[in-house]
């Protein structure tokens, strides 16, 4: 009987390799029709067990497509020998030029309009007072405003857009209401009177210098500007900024204090 079992199993392993490309259905209606084997249960067992090993060891269709090796890029007629290299190369140029582009628009300076300009030195100024002699006009006495008042060119457009941002009141020193007449007629003649920023009532006039100094300390201005030394140096405890027009550079004067040859060469 163990000869017979023997020679049954050794058959049913060598036909083992054309069963299993047949469904499993077909491996099991054989193994029913070896009823002669001593044990046919341990040899179903053992083919379903070969059967189904022989299918888990098999990689799915699906897996040797994505394990597959990918495709080479033939490089064509216009690409170099070099092929996916040398283009890379090739790219490397454009690349470099493309950051250079965005460096150089990055560090370029951000052109700010007049107006903006002002606004940011102004640094949320209320009420500004300034000093006409040697600022706005040409002028760099009391002694030369009885003869003639000219308002410089180059501050219009600067006090224009002063105006729209907070209170100007110009200032000065005269000796005859005649010098007064003349320095209105003057700031009408330059059209700061115009917009409505500058009113004829924001101009005063004084007889001496420490009349300019009392009346910026009443108006308690956050800015004023002046040419002469002394009156910034009284007034840089009281008042928040100010600017010195000076063709020449004195050093520190006060944390608080700025020069500038003109008033719109500071606010350029």
């Amino acid at each position: 009987m163990s000869a017979l079992v023997t020679t049954d199993v050794g058959n049913l392993v060598r036909r083992l390799p054309r069963l299993l490309n047949r469904k499993v259905s077909d491996v099991l209606m054989l193994l029913f029709n070896h009823k002669t084997a001593g044990s046919l249960g341990a040899v179903a067992g053992f083919a379903i067990a070969v059967v189904f090993a022989w299918k888990f060891l098999r990689s799915p269709p699906g897996i040797r497509r994505r394990n597959a090796p990918k495709r080479r890029i033939t490089p064509s007629t216009s690409q170099p020998a070099g092929g996916v290299g040398s283009s890379s190369e090739g790219l490397a140029p454009v690349l470099e030029m493309k950051v250079s582009d965005a460096a150089e628009v990055i560090s370029a300076p951000i052109q700010l309009s007049p107006g903006q300009v002002v606004k940011k030195k102004l640094s949320g100024c209320r009420k500004m007072t300034c000093q006409l002699l040697g600022v706005i006009l040409e002028e760099k006495s009391a002694e030369e405003l009885q003869k003639h008042a000219t308002v410089r060119p180059s501050v219009i457009e600067v006090l224009l857009e002063i105006t729209k941002y907070c209170d100007l009141y110009l200032m000065e020193t005269v000796v005859d209401d005649e010098s007064e007449e003349r320095v209105l007629s003057a700031l009408e003649n330059a059209g700061l009177f115009q917009t409505g920023g500058l009113v004829k009532d924001k101009v005063l006039f004084c007889s001496t210098e420490g009349g300019r100094t009392s009346f910026v300390r009443q108006l308690e201005a956050d800015w004023h500007i002046d040419a002469n030394l002394d009156i910034i140096s009284q007034l840089s405890r009281f008042i928040r900024q100010q600017l010195f027009i000076s063709p020449m550079d004195p050093g520190q004067i006060a944390p608080n204090v700025y020069t500038s040859a003109s008033l719109e060469q500071y606010f350029a």
